[in-house]
């Protein structure tokens, strides 16, 4: 317990620290030099501002996704929902992030409506394209496949960066764990909150190191399913 509670003291004092410094030192430069700054400096300034909000505001919701996972709180609330736009609605959250990687998307001509939550599964999407994008260099390609074999719908997320350091593979899903000697950016409990979400659905989340290089997560998720939007699209 104590292992954890200097984790999580470790990980807020720089995670949330610096995005706070930043934004409270772009308002301070903004307030006093407003006269002085040209309408570039201004503008780089408040992208630096919305920049640090976003960061500090993405570190919060995971906290409070991890508080509510550890208090058995989780409880999805499924309804219907098209694979395809659950999947383009976590990468359009990620376009600034993606700026630098390459991402393609091969989603099954057959995949049916399934029966998710749509709010958790967007977000266990989104921290692992967030979370290719931390840890892989500029110019990775990020790929996802979707398919539903037997009303399992099965999501894969990977990329051909430089995967996971042999030993440590079985650490990835451990709260605060992050790869050594990384660039900041994360608490380290995005793919905490990722296995959390998925196994509330009831399914399952595996990685494993590609050859010659790359990391695959892969997802499977028993869900009831409709073909209706199938029938509409012959």
């Amino acid at each position: 317990m104590l292992k954890l509670y200097n984790a999580l003291l470790n990980s807020l004092s720089h995670e949330l620290r610096t995005p706070i410094s930043t934004i409270i030192a772009v308002t301070d430069n903004l307030q006093s030099n407003a006269g002085k700054l040209s309408e570039g400096d201004k503008k780089q300034l408040l992208v630096e501002a919305s920049q640090a909000s976003l960061r500090l505001n993405r570190q919060v919701e995971n906290l409070l996704n991890m508080s509510r996972l550890e208090s058995d709180v989780i409880k999805p609330k499924k309804d219907w929902c098209d694979v395809n736009e659950l999947i383009y609605s976590a990468i359009n959250s990620l376009e600034d992030n993606l700026q630098n990687h390459k991402i393609d998307v091969k989603i099954s001509k057959d995949v049916p409506l399934v029966k998710l939550d749509f709010g958790l599964m967007e977000q266990v999407l989104y921290n692992l394209i967030y979370n290719a994008t931390l840890y892989t260099p500029a110019g990775t390609h990020i790929q996802i496949f979707a398919d539903c074999i037997k009303d399992v719908l099965i999501l894969d997320v990977e990329d051909n960066g430089n995967g996971f350091p042999p030993e440590e593979v079985n650490k990835v899903f451990d709260k605060f764990y992050r790869i050594e000697h990384t660039k900041a950016g994360g608490t380290g409990l995005g793919l905490s909150i990722v296995k959390g979400f998925i196994e509330a659905h009831s399914g399952t989340i595996t990685v494993v190191n590609k050859v010659p290089h790359g990391a695959r997560f892969t997802i499977e998720i028993p869900t009831e399913t409709s073909y209706l939007n199938n029938l509409k699209n012959e």
